[in-house]
């Protein structure tokens, strides 16, 4: 039993793993910091190691590095040899967002380590009555659409059916090292398939070496030209341009191009608009509604975890009502696939010269179901992707990390560059990670303030065997009292 005033609520894994967890591993809300020094459970804290980069009033889930660089450090505690007997209670403070992201993380490591299923672990964080914020859009004012940990607890749950996730082949230094707007700001959504960017800042020939090693032999460009498309071409990509308006949803005949270009590509696909969020998002997540039959909220959830701000404002109400269609669309497809062979490139894509705008001729006016939409326009005025952008680009960069242009500068010095990689790019292979560059900070903790709540009793809640047992503490007279056991009250009260 583990004794502290403030002890809201627990969740308990059941021993479904390897590691012998059987009423070891616990997650609590404390309005006060622990005292150190028992010897018989362990408290650990993660709510200034992991921190979220937010773009405004969004706050979570966090990104996928930071639940890997979590599962490690909760398996490294979990095997250590000094902490064999004892409780192992990660536990988090009164801010209520801090609490959603550390409920996410012990959420993810469950259903990754241990198979709970996501239903489970959620209902086991519900426990004391607690209840968790939502997430939200990257956008700047009112939300309208929220993502439970529900929803985020699914995504990591049908990532790990699809083969989207898996932390054995997974590299969290090549994750951030790349998520960076310094470094290319790329992010894989289905890894070897599609992977989201913003527009190349930086000399597209930067990208060249990476896209080759990793088979990316398709760009699309959602947004003003701000390159010329030939310089991908010659280099022997292919290349497509499906302009829509900065912040706003795409046609019918977009999807469709969309789609037939990601099933018909030889290789791997590279998404990009301004930011690499909203248009890039959408569309992608049309395709992963479409050929794995994730709701809309699911799939906006791994999105975000994959690339954090992703898919923006009306653009989640959009895919909501765009899923049972991709779902049909989806149904229809796999049926045709059993029934015929493959169709041709040429044949299936014919649509998609109807709304492509190349460089050499605008084709825009042929798009029949589409606003019009100028170019020019957008090329002249500061849109939703230029502000993320620009808020992303002023992160503080990280002084392990090697700038995409220092990278393009020795690749042209050097005709047979590889592409940069953490390997190749001098001071990675002695990076620090972002959790142990705040280690010493985390060490210095300071209290966590208490909170004037109202709280009907703290709750502690723990899987025995088959039976669920709730305690429930008093605070006048300091004693553990089970509702149902009169011998647990007598002996909670002993002591």
């Amino acid at each position: 039993m583990l004794h502290n005033k403030e002890l809201f609520c627990l969740c308990l894994c059941r021993n479904l793993s390897p590691l012998n967890l059987w009423n070891r591993l616990y997650f609590a809300i404390l309005f006060h910091k622990p005292k150190s020094g028992s010897t018989s459970t362990h408290y650990f804290c993660i709510d200034d190691e992991f921190v979220y980069e937010n773009f405004y009033a969004d706050f979570g889930p966090l990104n996928l590095a930071m639940i890997y660089r979590y599962c490690c450090k909760l398996n490294k505690k979990l095997k250590s040899f000094t902490m064999l007997r004892k409780k192992i209670v990660h536990y988090c403070g009164s801010d209520q967002k801090k609490q959603a992201n550390a409920a996410f993380l012990i959420g993810c490591y469950t259903i990754i380590y241990l198979r709970e299923s996501p239903e489970s672990v959620y209902r086991h964080l519900l426990f004391g009555n607690v209840s968790y914020l939502p997430f939200r859009d990257a956008a700047f004012g009112t939300c309208t659409f929220h993502l439970t940990l529900l929803d985020c607890f699914h995504a990591i749950n049908k990532a790990l059916q699809y083969g989207f996730l898996d932390f054995n082949t997974f590299d969290a230094n090549e994750y951030e090292h790349y998520e960076r707007a310094e470094n290319g700001d790329f992010n894989w959504i289905i890894p070897k398939k599609i992977m989201a960017f913003r527009y190349p800042h930086h000399a597209p020939e930067a990208y060249f070496p990476y896209f080759r090693r990793h088979n990316v032999t398709t760009v699309i460009r959602l947004n003003k030209k701000m390159y010329d498309s030939r310089r991908f071409k010659d280099a022997g990509f292919d290349h497509y341009d499906l302009f829509f308006a900065d912040g706003s949803i795409p046609n019918d005949a977009i999807i469709k191009a969309f789609l037939n270009i990601c099933e018909n590509a030889e290789g791997a696909i590279a998404v990009h608009c301004k930011a690499g969020l909203g248009r890039t998002g959408t569309l992608i997540a049309c395709y992963i509604m479409k050929h794995y039959r994730m709701t809309a909220a699911e799939t906006i959830a791994w999105i975000r975890i994959c690339r954090p701000g992703s898919v923006i404002g009306t653009q989640q109400h959009f895919l909501l009502e765009k899923q049972s269609e991709m779902w049909l669309e989806g149904d229809v497809y796999r049926s045709k696939l059993k029934k015929t062979q493959k169709l041709a490139v040429t044949k299936i894509l014919s649509g998609v010269d109807d709304i492509s705008i190349n460089d050499s001729k605008n084709q825009n006016a042929n798009r029949k179901d589409s606003e019009p939409y100028s170019d020019e326009e957008e090329t002249h005025t500061v849109t939703q992707g230029d502000k993320l952008r620009a808020l992303k680009s002023r992160r503080q960069a990280k002084a392990y990390s090697v700038p995409l242009t220092v990278i393009l500068q020795s690749s042209v010095q050097k005709s047979k560059q590889s592409e940069p990689s953490i390997s190749d790019s001098a001071g990675l292979s002695k990076r620090t990670t972002r959790s142990t560059a705040r280690k010493s900070s985390f060490k210095r903790t300071r209290q966590i303030p208490k909170v004037n709540v109202q709280l009907r009793s703290d709750v502690i809640c723990c899987f025995s065997g088959k039976e669920l047992q709730v305690f429930q503490w008093s605070k006048t007279r300091h004693v553990c009292s089970n509702p149902a056991s009169k011998q647990l009250k007598q002996k909670k009260a002993s002591k």
